[in-house]
């Protein structure tokens, strides 16, 4: 097997991985911004991260780092979320760095936005799958995530 190319059995998996991976967030995207007004890989992303991994603080290189974006890229979505209410940007007391804080505001919209994120993945992905099926993707993740630390 000539491992230069993809033959025509690995393109069709890789082809097919790809599109149904963007299908399910894209409808999962949807039902969270119809629903909720927040964006998915954005807005929610970010509050949710606050919440779940600072307790509402975090630095914004530990956001950078959690969401592996590039600080510009999280500094100009922050700045929107920031002219919505949801989050504030202080200056650490140490010159080293912004923390981010979630507002009573961003607090409110991730709890409404969490059952709802979580009935999409569920509809869309979760309950399509079956146990088996859930095991060969736990494994399957984890092998490729340890792949990609090495």
């Amino acid at each position: 097997m000539d491992k230069d190319w993809l033959n025509e059995e690995e393109m069709q998996l890789w082809y097919s991985w790809k599109s149904n991976y963007k299908k399910i967030m894209d409808r999962v995207v949807k039902d969270l911004s119809e629903k909720t007004g927040l964006s998915e890989e954005g807005d929610f992303g970010v509050l949710v991260r606050l919440v779940d991994l600072g307790n509402g603080v975090l630095r914004q290189q530990e956001l950078v780092d959690s969401m592996e974006w590039t600080k510009s890229r999280l500094s100009h979505h922050l700045t929107r979320m920031e002219q919505r209410g949801l989050v504030l940007r202080k200056p650490l007391d140490t010159g080293n760095g912004v923390q981010v804080i979630i507002t009573p505001a961003g607090k409110s919209a991730v709890d409404a936005s969490r059952p709802v994120y979580a009935k999409a993945v569920r509809k869309y992905f979760l309950d399509h799958l079956t146990g088996q099926d859930i095991e060969s993707i736990t494994k399957l993740a984890e092998r490729t995530d340890k792949m990609s630390s090495d």
